[in-house]
C-alpha cells in the first residue's frame, strides 16, 4: 500500500466502513422481516418481496453470502487502518488503529445500522435483495464451498440446514398476534377472532341448556295446559315429549302449528305428526366441530346425550354463534335472568348458570377447568352438598350460598375481587 497516499487510504477506509454497515444492516433486516407480511406482498407481486422471499428459502446460503462480504470488508478495513496507524504513529500505530477502528466499526458498522434495520427492516431488505440476488449467483462457487464446510460441521451435531423450523403459528401464538393487533383490528373484531380461537378448547357441554331447564311440550298433560303453553310460547321450535324428556318424540316448529290453529285441527295426534325427528349430539363434542355439523346437517338444535344415551341438555346454533359475536338479544330481562345486581359490588346468581357464560357476561375469571356450572364448582370446592348460609372464597371471589333446593345450590351471592372491580 506504499503507492497509496494517506488521504486516499482514509477514503478507502471510510468506504469499507460504509460497506460493512450495509452488510450488517442487510443481514439484520432480512432476518427480522415479518414473514407473514412478506408473503402477503409476494402474493401482491412486490418485486423486492419476491426476491427477499427467495433468498430466505435457504438462510444458510444467504448468511454465508452476507458474512462473506462483511468479513472481507472488515478485514480489509483492519489492514488499511493498520497502515494508516503505522504511518501516523509508528509502531504504536498498530494499537491505536486497533482501538480506534474497533470503536468506529462497533458504532457505525454494527450497532447503529443493525438497530436501524431492526426498526425498519422492509426499507433495507427489499432494496438489498436486488443486489444480493445477482451477487449470490456471481460468487456462488465460493459461497457453496463455505456452506458445504459449515453444513458438514452442523451435520456432525445432528443439525441440517433443510430442517429449518416452518414459519407457522400455533393457536396460542395466533391469539397473541390478534390481541396485540391494536388499531389494525377493531376491538370488537378482535374479541370475535379470539372467541373463534377459544372454541377449539370448549365443548357443547360448556354452553348447553341443562336438562332441567329444557322447555318443551309434554303431550301427556291436560289438553288445556298444552294449548295455553303453545299460545304463550316465545320460541320458534319446541321439543315434544311424553311425560319425560327421555321419551322425546321430536321437534315441533311453531310456524307449522299455526296452520293447525287456523284450520281448527290441532290435536295431540296432529302435533305428533308435525314433529320432526330429533337430532342428537354426543357429549364432549368440541364447539367448532359441532358448528360444522349443524351446517352440514342443516340443523339448528341438538340434544346432548351421554355414553348411556341419556339426554343431558340441549344445544342450539344460536348458542354457538353467541360464543363468537356475543349475545343476540337486547332484552335486559333475558340478559339478566341468571344474574341480579344487588349493589355494593354484589350479584345474586343462579346456581345452574354455566361458569363460561358467567365469565363472559360479567367479565369475571372464575375457574373453567373443572365443573361447568356454579353449583358444580361450589360442590367441588366444599367436597360436600352445600347448605344455605355456607361461605367460601374461590380464587378471590367471595361466595355466599343464599338458597339451596333438592341437594343443589339455587342462588349464590358473589362479590368479585376489589382489584378486578377497579379494572
Amino acid at each position: 500500500m506504499e503507492a497509496f497516499s494517506t488521504p486516499l487510504l482514509f477514503t478507502i477506509l471510510v468506504g469499507l466502513i460504509v460497506l460493512s454497515a450495509a452488510t450488517s444492516s442487510t443481514e439484520t433486516a432480512l432476518m427480522s422481516i415479518n414473514r407473514y407480511r412478506l408473503r402477503h406482498l409476494v402474493r401482491q407481486g412486490h418485486g423486492g418481496a419476491r426476491r427477499a422471499d427467495a433468498l430466505l428459502e435457504r438462510p444458510d446460503r444467504l448468511i454465508g453470502l452476507i458474512l462473506l462480504g462483511n468479513n472481507l470488508v472488515n478485514i480489509a478495513a483492519s489492514a488499511v487502518a493498520t497502515v494508516i496507524g503505522i504511518r501516523l504513529f509508528g509502531d504504536a500505530g498498530v494499537v491505536v488503529a486497533t482501538v480506534v477502528l474497533t470503536v468506529i466499526v462497533l458504532i457505525f458498522s454494527e450497532v447503529t445500522p443493525k438497530t436501524l434495520a431492526a426498526l425498519h427492516p422492509e426499507r433495507i431488505a427489499y432494496p438489498a435483495s436486488y443486489i444480493l440476488t445477482p451477487l449470490q449467483h456471481g460468487v456462488w462457487p465460493l459461497v457453496w464451498i463455505i456452506n458445504t464446510a459449515c453444513n458438514g460441521i452442523l451435520r456432525g451435531f445432528g443439525v441440517s440446514a433443510k430442517d429449518a423450523a416452518p414459519h407457522s403459528l400455533s393457536s396460542e401464538e395466533l391469539r397473541t398476534v390478534v390481541s396485540e393487533a391494536g388499531a389494525v383490528i377493531p376491538h370488537r373484531h378482535q374479541n370475535m377472532l379470539l372467541s373463534i380461537l377459544d372454541m377449539e378448547n370448549a365443548e357443547v357441554d360448556d354452553i348447553m341448556i341443562p336438562r332441567n331447564e329444557i322447555i318443551g311440550i309434554d303431550i301427556s298433560k291436560p289438553w288445556d295446559e298444552i294449548v295455553e303453553q303453545i299460545a304463550a310460547n316465545q320460541h320458534t321450535r319446541l321439543p315434544i315429549y311424553d311425560g319425560s324428556i327421555d321419551s322425546l318424540k321430536g321437534m315441533l316448529h311453531m310456524r307449522r302449528v299455526l296452520g293447525l290453529i287456523i284450520n281448527h285441527s290441532m290435536t295431540r295426534e296432529s302435533l305428533l305428526d308435525l314433529a320432526s325427528d330429533p337430532y342428537f349430539v354426543p357429549a364432549g363434542t368440541p364447539l367448532n366441530h359441532q358448528l360444522l355439523k349443524f351446517q352440514n346437517e342443516r340443523r339448528r338444535i341438538g340434544f346432548l346425550v351421554d355414553e348411556y344415551g341419556d339426554i343431558q341438555g340441549l344445544i342450539t346454533l344460536e348458542d354457538i354463534l353467541e360464543e363468537i359475536v356475543g349475545e343476540f338479544t337486547t332484552d335486559p330481562a333475558t340478559q339478566t335472568r341468571h344474574v341480579k345486581n344487588e349493589g355494593h359490588n354484589t350479584s345474586l346468581v343462579e346456581g345452574t348458570v354455566a361458569i363460561r357464560t358467567l365469565n363472559r357476561t360479567m367479565h369475571w375469571q372464575l375457574p373453567e377447568d373443572g365443573p361447568r356450572t356454579l353449583n358444580g364448582l361450589i360442590t367441588e370446592r366444599l367436597e360436600s352438598i352445600p347448605r344455605a348460609g355456607t361461605h367460601l372464597n374461590i380464587d378471590g371471589y367471595d361466595v355466599y350460598v343464599a338458597q339451596t333446593r333438592a341437594r343443589r345450590v339455587k342462588t349464590v351471592r358473589i362479590r368479585p375481587p376489589t382489584s378486578q372491580t377497579n379494572d
